[in-house]
């Protein structure tokens, strides 16, 4: 039996950085055993993946990673988030259980279904949901445990046009969105990204998506734990719907980087 693709992969930094850059939609593997429960066809899925999946942000991460003074560390899932969503409350707190598309998605971005109906969420919560929780809140721990304080950024994409899950689709939809939460981004951290992704047409904050992930050990409890969400509009960087990358890779990498140097001092 060929071995399952790892989950996760937490790639280090520098010793002493505070920063870890988190990548949790970039992928678009599924494991055999998950594409067995899934009901659309081959060519269904492609397509799926094409909207769902935040293309070449990984590649994105690694780029600014090595164009840093200070290399920042990185979590990066391995796995497609329709194996499962690590960003997502595993329970009812989760607002996007509306559109079928909780820790487990049961529905696709045009809201056709996924999955068949009564599927069980329990044993990909239990093989992929809980470790990469797990694993990401040991990530944290050790940055406060090295460096005093963490600061989480998330790499996100989103299309360029709404697609019919998205619960807050018909608001401003600016190339660069910043995700924000009261407690976890002070002003100084929303400020330092404005400045260092100010050059690609302005940024706008918490729309179409707005929050931040952290641990739930962390959230809401642990000041030292700073977090946020980067959202690139694809049209910036990439072909949409699923395909290449194009210049503007680079030139959000070298973004993305100075915002790491800005929080290490770098």
């Amino acid at each position: 039996m060929s071995q399952e693709p790892s989950p996760f992969q937490l790639l280090p930094g520098a010793a002493a950085s505070p920063v870890l850059l988190h990548v949790p939609h970039s992928s678009r593997v599924i494991p055999p055993r998950v594409r067995d429960g899934i009901v659309l066809d081959d060519a269904a899925l492609e397509a799926e993946l094409d909207h769902i999946t935040d293309s070449h942000t990984a590649e994105l991460a690694s780029l600014a990673a090595r164009f840093s003074a200070t290399t920042p560390w990185r979590l990066v899932n391995g796995l497609s988030r329709l194996v499962v969503d690590p960003e997502r409350f595993p329970d009812e707190r989760e607002e996007m259980l509306a559109s079928g598309m909780g820790a487990v998605y049961t529905r696709t971005t045009h809201q056709e279904r996924l999955r068949p109906p009564g599927a069980d969420p329990e044993p990909l919560l239990d093989r992929y949901f809980h470790p990469y929780a797990r694993a990401m809140t040991a990530a944290v721990d050790e940055r406060l445990a090295a460096a005093g304080r963490a600061v989480v950024i998330d790499v996100h994409s989103y299309p360029s046009a709404a697609l019919p899950y998205e619960l807050h689709g018909s608001g401003p939809r600016p190339p660069v969105c910043l995700g924000t939460d009261d407690f976890h981004t002070p002003p100084a951290l929303r400020a330092l990204a404005e400045a260092a992704f100010g050059g690609f047409g302005g940024t706008g904050l918490d729309s179409p998506f707005s929050g931040t992930y952290v641990p739930l050990k962390h959230y809401g409890a642990d000041p030292r734990v700073g977090a946020l969400m980067i959202e690139i509009r694809r049209d910036q960087y990439m072909s949409e719907p699923g395909g290449p990358a194009g210049p503007g890779l680079g030139a959000l990498a070298s973004a993305l980087a100075t915002l790491v140097d800005a929080l290490t001092g770098g």
